[in-house]
């Protein structure tokens, strides 16, 4: 059930996300999206701080009294992606788009921001607005980076939440799931070094093609025969680099790719297979080779008890038979880095409409939402605060 206020800026809310998807940025490149978010926040008569980890926001809303702290955590970056939809609010910038819902993200928490405003001297305690760059591009993301300039400190962050609109999910849903809901995303890259020279002569080189194509094969074997079967875990090789003519073959082959896991044991199992297996196979065909591995997001965990909490506050706005529960899944956030300092949840609002076309998958160019999930988003970052920190006033 969605309050009068919150209703009230359903148009708010929407003009915001379509300003931000018309106008999309990358990475830490966020100038124009901090400063309306920055200028939004100021304008609420909140303290700000500009500029952390580079173009991100904080803003901290204080209650009548003191107690715990909340967290809540957007982020706003976009995509290197050319968007294809036909819509009046399309992509005015070549090559970049909001294809994963962050503009939504960021226009959720505003709002959310402005109704709690309204509301601080029935709040005791104090909220903290994050706005978050770079949570598309890890390493470095932008998490880690607001970690280290003190986004949990003054005052101690005590629990943190966070939602993702979620296109595997019809709108008026929210998705919820305790412990491990997104997996650790890492990078592999492998360099074979072998002996080029001319494709009818293969008996005087070492062909780096070859191994390359034996290793490709051969990572597989890692999940179907390394990790327990009831266990999750994905190695892809994304990208493949070898070769300048059909009848060369090459020095060197560059094979890069990701590992998913979805907890720590495995994650380590299959690091170090990975770099035996990577040496076996080389020493095999007498290939020289370099293996960079790259630990990236971590295992996003939710907390069980405030999992359950989020649940019960969900089935108040949308209904209880519209709370689901979610599997987990093999994408990265860096979100987990918050959730691995302080208890807290990452939930999903459901934010698809197949009858309308919009349905399409993250990332995809054609990725749309049904922008009546903005009004979910805003009230359950507001019936979260409004349950946790006006109960003890």
């Amino acid at each position: 059930m969605f309050e009068p206020e919150v209703l009230n800026l359903k148009d708010e809310v929407v003009e915001l996300r379509r300003t931000f998807h018309m106008y999309p940025e990358i990475e830490f490149d966020l100038h124009r999206t901090s400063q309306i978010v920055a200028d939004y926040l100021e304008s609420l008569g909140l303290e700000v701080k500009r500029n952390v980890a580079k173009t991100g926001v904080v803003a901290l809303l204080k209650g009548a009294k003191p107690s715990k702290t909340i967290m809540l955590r957007a982020d706003m970056d976009a995509l290197p992606l050319q968007e294809l939809n036909d819509v009046p609010y399309r992509s005015r910038i070549d090559g970049t788009m909001h294809a994963c819902g962050h503009d939504g993200h960021t226009a959720m928490l505003l709002v959310a921001a402005k109704v709690l405003s309204h509301r601080r001297e029935q709040l005791c305690g104090n909220v903290k607005f994050v706005f978050q760059p770079s949570e598309e591009r890890f390493p470095p993301g932008g998490a880690l980076p607001m970690i280290e300039e003190g986004v949990l400190e003054n005052p101690k962050v005590d629990m943190a939440f966070g939602i993702h609109l979620w296109n595997a999910l019809p709108v008026g849903t929210v998705g919820v799931r305790a412990g491990a809901l997104l997996a650790a995303a890492d990078e592999f890259k492998i360099v074979l070094k072998g002996k080029g020279g001319h494709g009818a002569y293969p008996h005087v080189c070492k062909d780096p093609v070859v191994t390359a194509s034996e290793l490709v094969l051969a990572l597989q074997t890692l999940v179907s025969r390394n990790v327990d079967p009831l266990e999750s875990a994905v190695v892809t090789v994304g990208k493949i680099q070898a070769g300048t003519a059909f009848n060369i073959i090459p020095e060197t082959a560059v094979l890069e790719g990701t590992v998913r896991t979805l907890n720590e044991r495995v994650r380590e199992t299959i690091k170090q297979r990975m770099k035996q297996l990577v040496a076996g196979i080389c020493a095999a065909y007498e290939m020289d080779f370099e293996i960079d591995y790259k630990d990236g997001t971590a295992v996003l965990m939710n907390d069980p008890e405030l999992t359950e909490f989020v649940r019960k506050v969900a089935e108040k706005v949308v209904g209880k038979d519209r709370v689901v529960e979610v599997p987990p899944s093999m994408g990265g956030e860096d979100m987990s880095f918050f959730l691995q300092k302080v208890p807290g949840v990452f939930y999903l609002v459901g934010s698809a409409n197949p009858e309308k076309g919009l349905d399409k998958p993250h990332h995809s160019p054609y990725y749309d939402i049904d922008e009546d999930s903005l009004l979910v988003g805003v009230q359950m970052h507001v019936s979260l605060v409004t349950t946790l920190l006006g109960e003890t006033c």
